[in-house]
């Protein structure tokens, strides 16, 4: 997994890409001209301390990396995580970042599928 990591990234994602919202996360999708995916990963300090921040930081990661071959190529995307994702465990992150990935159209379920 590339990350994100430039402000300006992050900036052309919010600016041009298109946003799904749940009530734990916000995705931000754009394109890129590369053949890979780019995630980038932002906890505001409202969302909790340092510990919380970078443990939804890492369930988030975590969760990415496990679909990853299910996800679209060619994606920048910004994962958002709202105060409500600070009391929630690893599957609820899961579940709430291919709930999203499903309503932007980038996530191919019928691969999941085949894997169980």
């Amino acid at each position: 997994m590339e990350s994100l990591k430039k402000n300006e990234d992050f900036s052309k994602c919010y600016r041009t890409g298109r946003s799904y919202v749940n009530r734990d996360l916000v995705l931000y999708v754009c394109g890129n001209d590369l053949n890979r995916n780019r995630v980038g990963i932002s906890v505001s300090k409202k969302v909790g301390n340092s510990v919380v921040r970078h443990r939804i930081t890492r369930l988030i990661r975590e969760s990415y990396r496990l679909h990853e071959q299910m996800f679209n190529s060619g994606l920048d995307m910004v994962v958002v995580a709202r105060t409500r994702a600070k009391d929630a465990d690893y599957y609820r992150i899961e579940g709430a970042l291919l709930h999203l990935a499903g309503k932007a159209g980038i996530y191919d379920q019928k691969s999941n599928d085949m894997d169980d």
